[in-house]
């Protein structure tokens, strides 16, 4: 049965039965309302499920289209030609098909989702505004009319004149509101009809179009699927024919001569495993090798298994050659390898170890090579090979790099740090040490660049048979730092330093003074005292066994540099104090391990931050940053307080004087200022990244591939809001860590007499630097890519900087908290927005890309602003927008 009529005579009597009426027609409505929400959720979860449905075929449409059929032979058939094409074929097919169904859903909102929603929020929305506004004037009118009622006949004819044209003007109200309300329910009512019913057949219209496009391109599809079946058909039958040939010549070849080997293009080949030296040892790494005795050419492919790159199990890599000069056996005594022999090549200084696969293998070898015995005078050839490295020729060299480095290249930004091309490199190191070379040999500067040269040092100091600073002298070293006394360190470096060889010493202070000269520059190279003893504490000292202790130690001897390069005029310039007791081991890692775990409670020394648009740290190296957040079992005793309190006294004179500036002028700061503000900071950078940077540089490799040193900040900012789950993921995302957003302001440090101070200037770097990056992670939106950048920091003791819009609205935020107290708070400020966003709640507002807001100011709740667009005023999530 369907609605009663409602009659507007009936609304002037307001009889319960007219009321009964209202209410059914109420009841359907409300009834109208429900479904049209359940719809549009329903219509909402089919059209995102047909997104989903088209991303996974055009994914799998692209799989198909970027394989390649490879046949074996140098020519294919018209069969194989026509199956090697169908994927492409296949792809094109789906990929028709899926453009239609892309236009389905582009038009799915604006034909089914927009008018339901529209027709509920205006036309039923209006009818309960309706109801709200007969409800009111209907309690209005009879608490009126009872009022009037029980007026006293005595009154005064003037007073119940007036109370007749009250009653009279709000009967009237009560009329035409309750006219009105009626009108609009049979409207509602009557619209529903065609309102409601057109989205759905439209919505069908499109899906029945995209189903009638499938069947025209099946038909259209058929005479190619009959060919392709055809060629399928005969491929098969030739295979099944072929099969049978191929399994007769196996059966051959099987039977044959196993002595019987055809002639080959080399006189030796085959696998060895050949030793790559390393700071910290050796590794053995297989190749494939050939040698061909005519021309004495040897080569080697790496084989060994990687990610990148494979192609059944090998990487092929371009093969090395090289001239071959001599090939001796090596002598078992020698080596905890059997089966080893070396050789000497042209192309390289030194010998290069080889370890063949047996005993007979590696007679194989020599045989080829004309291999000869060892000769046993091992004491003779080693102090030999400590005359070739630290003769005239070596500090030769050495000079000649830091005259190249000082004259051009001090303010190379990551100078030491940034590698050059290995290939470059040993060539480098071959002209120069090679016997043919005059001891006085000069490097020409257009044919080395600074990163070639850097890097020639540096592999100089590490092909030394003993380090710089002696095998001998290495655990003293280490024991000195360790020590709580921080001017005791000092005096035992310096003592120890006098201990070494007159030419270890000579060369050590050729080398410090000129990173002394370096370090001056850090503004422009970055390349701060830490940061020099990352690169140069594997280079100059190691340790003779090669166990996971002595890697752990490796922290310490970058301390070690530290110290050098701090105190350089007092360790070289002076003589040591002969009373100072040689350092001895500790005894008592109980307290010293339970006063590192509070490290961010004690007196540090601040170490200067890089600017955060550069990274200087190799991607794969660990970071000693670690260490400030590990468990006191994994730290070697004493190690996090010797990370950061290793220097002098005036180091901690100017840091109590940076701290109390910092305690004295915070509530005076401009936005400008804040970006320069001190804050408690530790920096230290990985300490093996400098030891296997230039195992793979190439000329490609930019600035941008560095990492900075590890930062430990102290979280000051609320959390960002939850938010975006309409956020486009195609827009690039923001980058801001909210915990580590210190991080984006540089320091002001002194270190010793000397002071480097950041300014915003690093802010506007920065955002050169981000405005030409891609989103690291596309397709997530803003905020999960935020989390994802903070999860994979924790791995490595490094959280990467924020973007420019962050620190401007960092900026703005810290301004405005900071002068809270201040008359000089600033408000009303103008912003974008870099993303769009889709209110969730009532008090938050929608807005586009790049939409413009007004009277920007921080909300009471965390992660928000409080803005005006368009008139209206809401909540705008913080990391959404950048301040104008």
């Amino acid at each position: 049965m369907g609605l009663p009529t409602l009659e507007f005579s009936d609304s002037f009597l307001d009889s319960p039965d007219f009321r009964e009426r209202l209410k059914c027609h109420e009841i359907e409505l409300e009834r109208t309302n429900k479904f049209i929400k359940e719809l549009i959720k329903d219509g909402n979860m089919l059209i995102t499920a047909l997104k989903n449905l088209s991303a996974a075929v055009q994914k799998f449409s692209q799989s198909l289209q970027e394989f390649q059929f490879e046949c074996i032979g140098d020519a294919e058939t018209d069969d194989e030609v026509n199956i090697a094409q169908s994927f492409k074929e296949f792809s094109q097919l789906m990929n028709t098909v899926e453009e239609e169904r892309r236009r389905l859903i582009q038009n799915a909102d604006d034909v089914l989702i927009t008018p339901l929603e529209k027709f509920r929020k205006e036309q039923i929305g209006a009818a309960k505004e309706g109801k709200k506004k007969f409800d009111k004037e209907t309690e209005k009118y009879y608490s009126t009319l009872e009022r009037h009622l029980n007026l006293s006949s005595k009154k005064k004819e003037a007073y119940l004149q007036e109370a007749d044209t009250q009653i009279d003007k709000e009967r009237q109200l009560f009329y035409d509101a309750s006219l009105e309300y009626v009108f609009k329910i049979q409207e509602v009512q009557e619209k529903k009809k065609f309102e409601f019913v057109e989205p759905l057949l439209a919505f069908l219209q499109g899906l029945f179009t995209f189903y009638h496009e499938g069947y025209e391109l099946a038909h259209e599809f058929e005479p190619y699927k009959q060919q392709l079946q055809f060629n399928l058909q005969n491929t098969r039958n030739n295979f099944v024919s072929t099969k049978q040939e191929v399994e007769k010549l196996m059966k051959r070849i099987r039977s044959a001569d196993q002595d019987y080997k055809p002639p080959g293009q080399w006189t030796m080949e085959g696998f060895l495993y050949v030793q790559e030296k390393r700071p910290l040892g050796c590794t053995w790494t297989r190749h494939y090798c050939t040698y061909e005795k005519g021309s004495k050419t040897f080569t080697m492919s790496n084989t060994e298994n990687k990610s990148a790159g494979k192609q059944n199990g090998l990487v092929l890599n371009q093969p090395e050659m090289f001239k071959l000069k001599s090939c001796i056996r090596r002598k078992t005594d020698s080596i905890d390898k059997r089966f080893c022999f070396d050789i000497e090549v042209v192309e390289r200084h030194g010998v290069m170890t080889l370890q063949a696969l047996s005993e007979s293998n590696r007679r194989l070898w020599l045989e080829a090579m004309d291999g000869k015995e060892p000769i046993y005078n091992l004491p003779a050839i080693l102090s030999k090979k400590e005359e070739t490295f630290l003769n005239e020729a070596g500090f030769n060299f050495v000079r000649k790099c830091i005259d190249l480095v000082e004259t051009r290249g001090l303010t190379t930004m990551g100078l030491y740090r940034i590698g050059g091309v290995n290939s470059k490199v040993q060539k480098l190191m071959t002209t120069v040490f090679s016997p043919k070379a005059p001891v006085d040999m000069d490097l020409d500067p257009e044919t080395w660049d600074n990163k070639t040269i850097t890097s020639g040092l540096k592999n100089y100091l590490r092909c030394l048979s003993e380090p710089l600073m002696t095998f001998k002298l290495h655990k003293d070293f280490i024991m000195a730092v360790k020590s709580d006394d921080q001017n005791y360190r000092v005096c035992a470096v310096h003592a120890l330093v006098h201990k070494l060889p007159e030419r270890n010493k000579e060369m050590l202070e050729l080398l410090i003074k000129h990173l002394v000269t370096v370090s001056t520059q850090n503004e422009f190279n970055l390349m701060t005292v830490s940061n020099l003893g990352v690169i140069f504490g594997p280079t100059l000292m190691r340790s003779q066994e090669e166990t996971v202790a002595a890697m752990m130690n490796i922290k310490f001897q970058n301390i070690v540099v530290e110290i050098l390069i701090e105190n350089f005029d007092k360790i070289f310039r002076q003589p040591p104090d002969p009373n100072v007791p040689l350092p001895q081991p500790q005894s008592q890692t109980g307290s010293r391990r339970s006063r590192g775990i509070c490290l961010s409670t004690g007196p540090r020394k601040p170490r200067s931050l890089y600017t955060p648009t550069l990274c200087l740290a190799d991607a794969e190296s660990p970071c000693i940053g670690d260490t400030f957040s590990s468990s006191p079992s994994s730290t070697p005793a004493g190690s996090m307080e010797s990370l950061s309190s290793h220097s002098s006294e005036q180091n901690t004179s100017s840091k109590t004087a940076c701290s109390a500036q910092r305690t004295g002028q915070d509530h005076r700061r401009t936005p400008s200022q804040l970006s320069n503000g001190p804050r408690s900071t530790a920096c230290v950078s990985s300490p093996e990244s400098s030891s296997r940077e230039d195992a793979g540089r190439t000329d490609g490799e930019s600035e941008d591939a560095l990492s900075l040193s590890s930062v430990s900040t102290v979280p000051w900012l609320s959390p960002a809001p939850k938010k975006a789950p309409h956020s486009r993921p195609d827009l690039k995302p923001l980058l801001l860590n909210r915990s580590a957003a210190p991080s984006l302001k540089s320091l002001h440090i002194s270190e010793g007499h000397r002071s480097c101070s950041g300014s915003a200037q690093n802010v506007s770097t920065l955002e050169s630097k981000e405005s030409s990056k891609p989103a690291e992670h596309p397709d997530l939106p803003p905020k999960q890519v935020t989390r994802r950048r903070m999860d994979t920091s924790v791995g490595n003791g490094y959280q990467r900087p924020g973007s420019v819009v962050a620190a401007k609205a960092l900026l703005f935020e810290n301004a405005s908290s900071s002068s809270s107290s201040s008359q000089s708070a600033p408000v009303g400020r103008e912003a974008k927005a870099m993303y769009s966003c889709e209110a969730e709640h009532s008090h938050e507002l929608s807005f586009p890309q790049g939409a413009h807001f007004s009277n920007v100011y921080p909300s009471v709740e965390p992660g928000w602003l409080q803005a005006t667009y368009e008139g209206r005023t809401g909540l705008i999530p913080e990391n959404y927008v950048v301040f104008l």
